[in-house]
């Protein structure tokens, strides 16, 4: 399915920040009325449940972890690196939607500095995959921002005219970026709330790079074939990142991740000698 319109986020409005902020106040509430606002609190009234999801989906380990490395931006991004062809305005607002996440990711892990799982609880406790991570840094997700601002970014473009069929695409993209969030959970790298928290961050992040990109139109040069040797390099170097992921970390997911930005990288060339 292509985009519908020629402007490709036309049915995107102002008013579609309303619901994550509301969310976002809701749990701000629910956490005061808990006494949460203090990192132990924050820490305890999660504990069952950081169990039980850690529990649940740490019964499959393998395929939590490769899935929880759709938070990673460079593997992402290889994955829908072939729009950049199709569709260079999605790719115009994902630059500027990761700008915004990273500015916000540490920006609040830093402001907030709650302990992660493992500088917590007994590392014998629960599940975790890869290395375990023990930092003050757990609020908000980061992998969470990610999925989810990246998903905001393509659930628009590509949403059906009819309303039902719209309301069961855009429930299919919570639901598939619920999925990928809470396998950070799953791998023992956060707390239920931060994967939350970091998904209505996410949302509103994604919302942010679509405004930034329609006022201030700083990244058009994507679409102009004399420009095509900056992201061939750009994909290049990618290119080898992961391929230091695989040597680091022989998962599916970057060889899949690899394939995609190959293909892309190849299709890229093939445009910019045609010119």
């Amino acid at each position: 399915m292509k985009p519908h319109s020629n402007d490709t986020y036309s049915g995107v409005k102002p008013f579609l920040f309303f619901p994550p902020l509301f969310i976002l106040a809701s749990l701000i509430l629910f956490l005061y009325s808990k006494d949460a606002l203090c990192v132990n609190k924050y820490i305890q009234i999660q504990k069952d449940s950081f169990f039980f999801i850690n529990h649940y989906l740490g019964q499959y380990p393998n395929l939590i972890y490769n899935l929880t490395q759709f938070g990673d931006c460079l593997v992402f991004s290889s994955f829908i690196s072939i729009l950049i062809v199709y569709t260079p305005k999605i790719w115009e607002s994902l630059l500027s939607t990761l700008i915004v996440t990273l500015i916000f990711s540490c920006l609040l892990k830093h402001l907030f500095a709650v302990p992660r799982p493992a500088a917590v609880f007994d590392n014998t406790s629960f599940f975790i995959a890869g290395k375990a991570i023990c930092a003050h840094n757990s609020l908000p997700s980061g992998h969470s921002i990610t999925i989810f601002a990246t998903l905001t970014i393509l659930m628009f473009p590509f949403a059906p005219k009819d309303l039902k069929c719209r309301i069961l695409h855009y429930s299919a993209f919570i639901i598939l970026g619920a999925v990928l969030a809470f396998t950070r959970v799953g791998i023992g790298a956060h707390y239920p709330l931060d994967v939350i928290i970091g998904t209505i961050i996410g949302y509103i992040s994604g919302l942010l790079g679509i405004f930034i990109t329609r006022k201030y139109n700083i990244l058009t040069w994507i679409n102009n074939k004399k420009y095509y040797p900056i992201l061939i390099l750009m994909f290049l170097i990618c290119s080898i990142l992961l391929i230091c992921r695989i040597i680091n970390t022989n998962l599916i997911i970057f060889y899949l991740a690899l394939i995609s930005l190959v293909f892309s990288l190849y299709k890229l060339i093939t445009l910019y000698i045609k010119k």
